[in-house]
């Protein structure tokens, strides 16, 4: 049962360090290229929500199998 729960904080943990690089690599190309912001940043919103997808997919299977 606890390996459930260390499951989700590891999921946890990926999904900060991901969602942190993804948005630190889209500021930084922004930053070099301010004229496709709009487009980075769409990209970025699209990728944060699958990122934190998975982390509600990790939160749900540990309450449904504990």
């Amino acid at each position: 049962m606890n390996l459930y729960y260390i499951g989700l904080g590891l999921a946890a943990i990926g999904s900060g360090i991901g969602l942190g690089m993804a948005v630190g690599k889209a500021m930084e190309a922004m930053g070099r290229q301010p004229e496709a912001a709009g487009r980075i940043q769409t990209a970025m919103i699209i990728g944060a929500a699958f990122i934190e997808a998975l982390t509600i997919y990790a939160l749900i299977s540990s309450y449904i199998a504990g």
